[in-house]
Formats: structure tokens, C-alpha cells, sequence
């Protein structure tokens, strides 16, 4: 008796269980197929923004009573006795000259004067040790142990013709050789002088070049809060 009852109730167990295992089965059988969701169209690509920047080389550098097409065609450094001293009327030894140069091609400079980016924090406040007062101006020369600066006398001046000599760069305006010209064209620039410049040679290749250094960095001066001179292209 105890093992035939033992056989039952493993049986209704086993009954019990394939009851349950096909319940499950049915269940599966019967739940609709999952939906498959398309992944997520990528955003499109913006098409990138082109500027004209005649506004840009059309501006007037304040205190110079010129240009900025005309700071930099010819490439030379002018000065105006009648105006303050100070890049770009001369260079002195402080003067942050790149820092005006670029913002002068870049910014709008009625609204983000020439010294903006020469402000920005990064830049050392000074040369690391002092100008000195007489020629030839720069601090003294420096070394382990320091050597001790002289005065600004007995100078010796190299009197050999001008044709002993060869141009390798052009730095009349700073970083327009560098940055405004193009590699193609850099030695034929080095080559000219300021007459070709003044003729329009160039005009062409800078215009280009500034062009494609403002549609690289414009959202990066707007993002920087400055304002760029050049305009979107209609």
C-alpha cells in the first residue's frame, strides 16, 4: 500500500510538472514576435559655413588711420611719427605682435579691439627679465653662471653690400608670410618685394588663405565670445 501510493503521488508530481513545462511552452508559442526598432537615423552632417572676408580686410586698425588690407599689402612696417607708438605704427620690443596681428585679420575690431587677444590670461604679463633703457635695448644675456651685461657701446656692424645677402623670409608684418601665405607659394612670396605686394600678386593668395583659416575657426572665436569680422557668405 505505502509503495503504491508512492507511485501515485510521483505520478500526479510528474503530471503536475508536464502540465506546468506545457503551459510555459504555450505561453511562448502564443506571445507575438518582438518588434525590431531600426537604430537611429545619424544626425546630418551641417554643411559647413562660408564667410566673406572683405569686411575683415576692409576694417580700420585704430590709430593708424589705415586699413587692414593696407597694414598688410605691401608687407611692410610703416610708422607714423603723428600717431602713438606701438604695433602696428613700429614694433617696440613688448609689443605682443601676433597676438594684434591676428586679431586685427580675425576679429571685428569695433567691437573686440586689437590688444583682445593679447589680453587673454595665457600670454606672460612681461619679458622675463627688464628692457634696458639705452641701446640696444634687449635685457642682457643670460647664462650659468649670468654674464654680466655690458653698456651699448663698441658695436661692431656687418658693412657688406646688399648683395652678399639672401632673403630667406619676409617679416615685415608678422605672420603674414607665415600664416597668409600658402606652402606653393611661400618662396616665390620670400622672392618679391614689397612693389609686387603693393601691385596685387598676392592679393589673391591671402584672401584665399584668410578664408579658409576663418571658415576652420570662426565657431571657435564665437564660441570664445569674440566677435570675427569676416560675414557668412549669402
Amino acid at each position: 500500500m505505502i509503495k503504491s501510493a508512492l507511485n501515485a503521488a510521483s505520478k500526479i508530481s510528474l503530471a503536475a510538472a508536464a502540465l506546468a513545462l506545457a503551459g510555459c511552452g504555450n505561453d511562448e508559442a502564443d506571445a507575438p514576435p518582438p518588434v525590431m526598432m531600426p537604430p537611429p537615423m545619424p544626425s546630418p552632417t551641417p554643411d559647413p559655413v562660408a564667410f566673406d572676408v572683405g569686411p575683415c580686410l576692409n576694417q580700420m586698425v585704430p590709430g593708424t588711420g589705415v586699413t587692414v588690407a593696407q597694414a598688410v599689402v605691401p608687407d611692410t612696417l610703416t610708422i607714423n611719427l603723428d600717431a602713438p607708438s606701438g604695433f602696428p605704427n613700429g614694433r617696440r620690443l613688448e609689443d605682443p605682435v601676433i597676438d594684434v596681428t591676428l586679431a586685427v585679420i580675425f576679429l571685428d575690431l569695433a567691437v573686440n579691439g586689437p590688444a583682445t587677444l593679447a589680453q587673454v590670461p595665457v600670454n606672460p604679463p612681461a619679458n622675463d627679465l627688464p628692457f634696458a633703457a639705452g641701446f640696444p635695448y634687449l635685457a642682457g644675456p643670460q647664462g650659468s653662471p649670468p654674464i654680466t651685461a655690458g653698456g651699448g657701446t663698441n658695436f661692431t656692424f656687418d658693412n657688406s653690400p646688399i648683395t652678399d645677402f639672401v632673403r630667406v623670409d619676409r617679416m615685415g608684418m608678422p605672420a603674414v608670410a607665415t600664416a597668409l601665405i600658402g606652402t606653393d607659394l611661400k618662396d616665390a612670396y620670400n622672392d618679391a618685394s614689397p612693389v609686387d605686394d603693393a601691385n596685387g600678386d598676392f592679393v589673391p593668395e591671402l584672401s584665399a588663405q584668410l578664408t579658409g583659416l576663418t571658415e576652420a575657426l570662426a565657431d571657435d572665436l564665437t564660441g570664445l565670445g569674440l566677435t570675427p569680422c569676416a560675414a557668412p557668405s549669402s
